[in-house]
C-alpha cells in the first residue's frame, strides 16, 4: 500500500514533481526501499525486478530535469513490480494486500462544468414553474 502511494506521489498528474533535490532523493530512497521489499515476492531473474533493481542501483543524476526523469522511471519500474506481485496472487504477505490502482479523480474543469450544468438546469426548472 505504501509503495502504491509513493508511486502515486511521483506519477499522479495532479501532484507536482518535487522542487528540491532533497525531496527527489527522499522519494528515490523510498522507491528503492519498496523495490527491495517487493522483489523477493517474485521469481529470481524476473525481468521486471531486474530492471527495477538496475534502476534503483543508479544514483540520482544532477540537474533538475534529469533527476526528475530518473525519479519518474524509478516510479514506473516500482509500479511494474507492484503489478507483477499482484499478478502472482499467491503471495501471502504485505505485498498481496496491495490495493488496486486508485480511480481517477475528475479534473477541476469537469467538476466546474457539472456544477454549472446543475445550476443552469435548476434555474430553468425554477423559471418554468407557474407562479400563484
Amino acid at each position: 500500500m505504501a509503495a502504491a502511494e509513493t508511486v502515486a506521489l511521483v506519477l499522479d498528474d495532479n501532484v507536482p514533481l518535487p522542487e528540491t533535490s532533497d525531496d527527489v532523493e527522499t522519494l528515490a530512497a523510498r522507491l528503492r526501499e519498496h523495490i527491495s521489499q517487493l522483489a523477493p515476492s517474485l521469481p529470481t531473474g524476473d525481468p521486471t525486478v531486474t530492471r527495477a533493481q538496475r534502476l534503483s542501483a543508479t544514483t540520482v543524476p544532477e540537474g533538475y530535469v534529469s533527476s526528475r526523469v530518473h525519479l519518474m522511471h524509478l516510479a514506473e519500474a516500482t509500479q511494474s513490480v507492484i503489478t507483477a506481485v499482484r499478478g502472482r496472487g499467491s503471495v501471502a504477505g504485505p505485498a498481496s494486500r496491495l490495493p488496486g490502482p486508485r480511480p481517477r479523480m475528475p479534473s477541476r474543469n469537469t467538476v466546474r462544468l457539472l456544477v454549472f450544468a446543475v445550476a443552469l438546469a435548476t434555474l430553468i426548472l425554477a423559471a418554468s414553474v407557474p407562479r400563484a
